[in-house]
């Protein structure tokens, strides 16, 4: 396996640069011949590094970042008035090829305006979209895109989204010929809006592409589908909505254990089997959106993210570098417009 160099937003995000420095920790260990670059406030990393023993690790480059991007900034302001924060350093090392792969728990919107800006859309692309794995009920993951990027689609951009995912679904999850849905108020063809319908004719044009047809939101966990396309506004509330009863459901499982003894003296002889069980369900696990359509890997981890959560982001950016995820949406973006013509 080559050496890859990442680049951490280590100042972005609820939970400060602590959880990042943690997380770099386990991934040190995860990916021994992987180098990092951690950037930010300089003294602040220092004592944190210095806290976790990991000062002058000879697999950790500290960049110094001089303004940090606010979860309130608005997207546009961040990218004029502030040209020296961590997350745009980090995404112009990913610009400079001087790291393979940038990872930022920071300003959804600033992040999308800063990498768009940065890195530029991949020969073709009309836009970049946030893609997320999401569990099925055979174990395995569907991709979902866009979750947030892109409020308003037209039928052309959903298309892509459809083309992208399907390379990410074959590349990442190993799915020869991945099954592409798009999300709808119901499975009829007489159901949806008019993008909508115009997005399934273009679908249902392409001999490139598995398309399977519409599935509703109940059908999301269901197995039917690799690749579930839908644009921003709908696909941030279905996931927002899914993770919020995904944490009620834990939640909930855990008063319960605790409300009697022998609940918990079950939960203990079973621990090892319903441990597997949670951390299928819980969120976390699940964390690291992709920017795809870039000219680089680009990884979004939530906002709130603990040390699993951006510990997971980091994973799925190496598995996209190693697999060199935009050199193949170029490619079959290419393939597809060919055929279109």
């Amino acid at each position: 396996m080559a050496a890859l160099t990442l680049a951490l937003d280590a100042m972005g995000g609820d939970n400060g640069p602590s959880i990042v420095i943690e997380a770099l920790a386990r991934a040190l260990e995860q990916f021994p011949q992987h180098h990092f670059i951690v950037v930010g406030d300089d003294a602040e990393l220092a004592e944190l590094l210095a806290a976790k023993k990991l000062s002058n690790h000879p697999r950790i480059t500290v960049k110094h970042a001089s303004q940090t991007v606010e979860m309130t900034d608005k997207p546009g302001y961040s990218l004029r008035a502030k040209p020296d924060s961590s997350m745009r350093v980090a995404l112009d090392l990913v610009a400079n090829d001087e790291a393979a792969a940038c990872v930022s728990a920071g300003n959804t919107g600033a992040l999308m305006t800063k990498a768009y800006f940065a890195l530029k859309t991949l020969p073709g692309v009309l836009r970049p979209a946030l893609m997320s794995a999401i569990p099925q009920a055979s174990g395995k993951s569907a991709f979902v895109l866009d979750l947030g990027a892109n409020p308003v689609c037209d039928s052309d951009t959903l298309f892509q989204f459809g083309v992208m995912g399907a390379v990410a679904a074959r590349e990442v999850l190993g799915i020869e010929r991945p099954r592409i849905a798009l999300l709808n108020m119901g499975e009829e063809d007489i159901k949806g809006n008019d993008v909508v319908k115009s997005t399934a004719q273009l679908f249902q044009q392409s001999q490139l592409l598995n398309y399977i047809g519409f599935i509703e939101g109940d059908d999301l966990f269901a197995d039917k589908a690799d690749v579930i396309v839908c644009d921003g506004f709908v696909g941030n509330i279905a996931l927002k909505s899914c993770e919020g009863l995904a944490d009620l459901l834990l939640s909930n499982i855990r008063s319960n254990i605790n409300a009697h003894w022998l609940t918990r003296w079950f939960v203990k002889l079973f621990y090892h089997r319903l441990q597997r069980s949670w951390d299928w369900l819980k969120p976390d696990h699940y964390n690291g959106a992709s920017l795809i359509g870039l000219r680089g890997v680009v990884i979004k981890s939530h906002g709130d993210a603990n040390t699993d959560a951006f510990f997971s982001a980091i994973q799925q950016a190496v598995e996209e570098t190693q697999q060199d995820l935009p050199a193949r949406i170029r490619d079959r973006v290419e393939s597809v417009l060919l055929e279109q013509d």
